[in-house]
């Protein structure tokens, strides 16, 4: 069981680690480095890797880590909302993935209900942090940051985060979720 355990938190360091390092590499791509959502990279792989509390974990503190240590995202409002964001990423990513059988198919369905949830609770955490500084979040600032400024990012991840795990599985280097 420790060697688990061990495993997991290795891997959940490292998928921090990614968090951390992957926006200096987009944004290197002043029109869209921003729109390929680097962060979630690492909190998807986290949930899938790791498992729901890893996953939950890191995608909480990834976006306050990053803001306290290198300036970016800005604290209030951007690194509060997606601290809410990434950890419902990482945290529905860990459960469906071990809920749901172990066929690829559900790999993508995982992946796709948690940028949903995400990007919901995205929504809900800057429409109430903005209340809080009675600064308006209409609908269309939802949409186009949920959602139309996204796409590059989402079309990334369905990519890349399957192709991921599926080789981990097949590398036999993914520890059981269940300990």
């Amino acid at each position: 069981m420790k060697n688990k355990t061990t495993l997991k938190i290795t891997y959940a360091a490292i998928c921090l680690a990614l968090c951390l390092a992957l926006p200096f590499l987009t944004g290197q791509i002043p029109q869209i480095g921003k729109m390929l959502s680097p962060m979630h990279i690492g909190v998807f792989l986290c949930g899938f890797l790791c498992g729901w509390p890893y996953g939950l974990f890191v995608g909480g503190v990834a976006p306050l880590l990053r803001s306290v240590l290198f300036g970016q995202p800005m604290m209030f409002p951007d690194a509060f909302a997606m601290a809410f964001e990434l950890a419902t990423y990482g945290f529905l990513a860990g459960l469906l993935y071990e809920k749901l059988p172990k066929k690829i198919v559900n790999i993508y369905i995982s992946l796709l209900v948690s940028m949903i949830g995400g990007r919901l609770i995205w929504g809900a955490a800057r429409f109430t942090l903005l209340g809080l500084s009675e600064t308006k979040f209409p609908f269309s600032a939802f949409w186009a940051g949920a959602v139309t400024n996204a796409v590059p990012g989402i079309i990334l991840h369905i990519i890349l985060v399957p192709v991921i795990v599926i080789a981990v599985q097949k590398a036999g280097l993914l520890p059981q979720n269940k300990e």
